[in-house]
């Protein structure tokens, strides 16, 4: 059995009933066996073994009274994967599916991700089963200040430096950081993802869904094409999502859905700027479903239950959540004439519809490599709180579109490489691994 092949046994075996952190190591790691040939000194030191293995898994009890005086009981998580780039940078996601699993996931797919950033950075991942959806502001408020006062030891600007996620805005953040500050008697970045007029960073609401269509723009370039005027579908309704649709509109791309859990809006005149507006209303302010924006504008299709991939498009933006994309529904997108999809989400397609848009040539970005615009912009944040500055929108945004051509670059690069052109799954996995390992093999068994 192959050194790659143990090490995914041995994931399977020593963290039972977490699926989705099984799906993540071996479509990683199947994708970058060809390295250990060329570098045989990895297996050597144990890398793939401490590779695979967080640094630091933290959960705890989060107590806190609803508006009702009762009292209830969440679990709180970190996942402290790697530092060998830099302090732990992730998301904290807030979302009754939150499990164990499901952070370890994401932490692992957030050591390649940060990696292609360029920027000095590890990866952690954490948040809560708590659901804010329903709870006013004083519960959400009480509940992540209790997160926080357990969290807080954990934390900090040169240690671990957490994030927004599903579940976790600009309200939460303010809430975690007052209590951080309350803490710990000091003023510093420990969060990314703050408002604008007490440490955040220009660009940083956009980022991910600016990102996202960056790396399209860079896919399509390497086929003489652009976005003008291409049919693209979009999942989700959230921030990624609103600010994809956004980006998509200024570069004259016809966007023509949207989706929530409950359904997906088919709009064949497409979403305008007006629309777009209507949305970001809908879901930032009043916490609406999707279906409304059908009721509102004449020829909308609303289809209950239903994703976008049914609709003909030339590009697609998953955009929502993991496995969104099954192997028939990357069929359908095929079969439809799909030319491009660009993932806005983490690994939103099952390994089967990943082997399918490979197999068909569709230019495929990976999430960890085009979505990482906003834990790049989220690392720009932490600079400017370093500088105690403020940079220009301009400077942000131009920044941003350079680190989505980097990633491209050095994914495009590592696919050549390793013999297998525009294969940007093994070509993202690879760079971000190899910068990684080479880091291990020079702090020594730590």
């Amino acid at each position: 059995m192959s050194y790659v092949r143990e090490m995914i046994e041995l994931a399977i075996r020593k963290n039972p009933a977490e699926p989705e952190f099984h799906q993540a190591v071996q479509e990683v790691l199947l994708s970058i066996e060809p390295v250990f040939d060329r570098r045989p000194e990895y297996r050597q030191k144990s890398i793939l073994e401490r590779f695979i293995e967080p640094e630091r898994v933290i959960m705890f009890r989060v107590p806190w009274f609803d508006d009702h005086g009762r009292m209830n009981v969440n679990r709180g998580f970190r996942i402290q994967f790697s530092s060998a780039l830099g302090p732990y940078k992730g998301g904290l996601r807030f979302h009754p599916t939150v499990n164990l699993g499901i952070l370890k996931f994401l932490a692992f797919e957030q050591i390649l991700k940060n990696s292609l950033t360029t920027l000095p950075i590890g990866a952690g991942k954490g948040g809560s089963d708590f659901d804010p959806k329903g709870k006013s502001d004083s519960e959400v408020m009480r509940f992540c200040q209790s997160f926080m006062t357990e969290l807080y030891r954990h934390i900090g600007p040169n240690a671990d430096v957490p994030a927004g996620d599903i579940g976790v805005g600009g309200r939460e953040i303010g809430f975690l950081f007052g209590q951080y500050k309350r803490l710990c008697r000091e003023f510093s970045g420990v969060l990314t993802g703050k408002a604008t007029n007490w440490g955040g960073s220009l660009i940083r609401p956009e980022a991910t869904g600016y990102g996202s269509v960056y790396f399209a723009q860079n896919m399509l370039t390497t086929r003489h094409e652009g976005l003008e005027g291409k049919v693209c579908t979009v999942s989700g309704s959230g921030n990624v999502s609103q600010y994809t649709v956004k980006k998509l509109i200024e570069l004259g791309a016809k966007c023509v859905s949207l989706s929530d859990s409950n359904g997906t809006i088919y709009d064949p005149s497409g979403i305008d700027a007006e629309k777009l507006a209507y949305v970001m209303e809908l879901k930032n302010i009043r916490r609406g479903r999707i279906r409304d924006y059908a009721e509102k504008y004449p020829g909308v299709e609303y289809r209950e239950g239903d994703r976008p991939w049914g609709i003909k498009c030339d590009c697609a933006f998953p955009s929502a959540t993991q496995n969104e994309i099954s192997e028939e529904d990357a069929k359908r997108l095929v079969g439809n004439g799909c030319m491009l999809v660009s993932e806005g989400a983490n690994m939103p397609t099952v390994p089967d519809g990943v082997d399918v848009f490979l197999e068909n040539k569709i230019l495929y970005g990976p999430g960890k490599a085009a979505n990482a615009g906003g834990v790049a912009v989220s690392a720009l944040e932490m600079a400017q709180n370093s500088q105690r500055l403020s940079w220009p929108s301009e400077e942000v945004d131009n920044r941003l579109r350079g680190i989505m051509r980097s990633i491209h670059q050095a994914s495009h690069a590592a696919s050549e490489e390793y013999g297998d052109p525009g294969n940007l799954v093994m070509g993202a996995n690879i760079a971000g691994f190899v910068k990684v390992a080479d880091a291990m093999l020079d702090q020594g068994l730590v």
